[in-house]
C-alpha cells in the first residue's frame, strides 16, 4: 500500500504567458462585457490559473462609447463619489459618465469584479479602455475576442 504525494504546480514569473485581447464593446451589454474582461484579466482561462498570482492577460477595449445597458438601466444607473468632505458626495448619472467618460464606465464595472487588494491592482494596470475604435496597441498584435 504506497502514498504517492501530489504536489500542487505553481507558475514561476518567467514562465507565464502573457497574450493581448481586443474586445469591441458596440453594442454589448456592459455587464457581459466586464465579466468576460475580468475573467481575461484575471486569468481564470488558462490551465495555470493560480488565484494568488498574476497569471492573465492583457485586454484592450474599444468603442467603450457604444456600450448599453438592459432595461431602465440607463435613465436610473449613477455612479456615486465622495471628496471626503461634508456634504461633498455626488451621484452622476450614467448617461452623463458615458459622455464625458466612457473608459471610466468599463474601468468601475471591471474593477467591481476583480479582487479588491494589491494583486486586483496590479492585474487592472493591464486593462486598456478606448472610447472609440482606434487604439496604440497594434504593435502588440491584440488577437480579436467574440463572446
Amino acid at each position: 500500500m504506497g502514498l504517492t504525494l501530489l504536489k500542487t504546480y505553481t507558475p514561476k514569473e518567467h514562465e507565464i504567458e502573457r497574450r493581448w485581447w481586443l474586445v469591441d464593446a458596440e453594442g454589448k451589454t456592459l455587464g457581459r462585457i466586464a465579466t468576460e474582461v475580468a475573467r481575461l484579466l484575471r486569468g481564470k482561462h488558462k490551465p495555470s490559473f493560480t488565484p494568488h498570482l498574476d497569471t492573465g492577460d492583457y485586454v484592450v477595449v474599444v468603442n467603450a462609447k457604444k456600450v448599453t445597458l438592459s432595461g431602465k438601466k440607463s435613465e436610473q444607473k449613477t455612479y456615486f463619489t465622495h471628496s471626503g468632505f461634508m456634504g461633498g458626495e455626488k451621484h452622476i448619472p450614467f448617461q452623463t459618465m458615458i459622455e464625458r467618460h466612457p473608459d471610466r464606465v468599463i474601468n468601475l464595472a471591471v474593477k467591481g469584479m476583480l479582487p479588491k487588494n494589491t494583486l486586483g491592482r496590479k492585474i487592472r494596470e493591464k486593462l486598456k479602455v478606448y472610447a472609440g475604435a482606434e487604439h496604440p496597441h497594434q504593435g502588440q498584435t491584440p488577437q480579436k475576442v467574440d463572446f
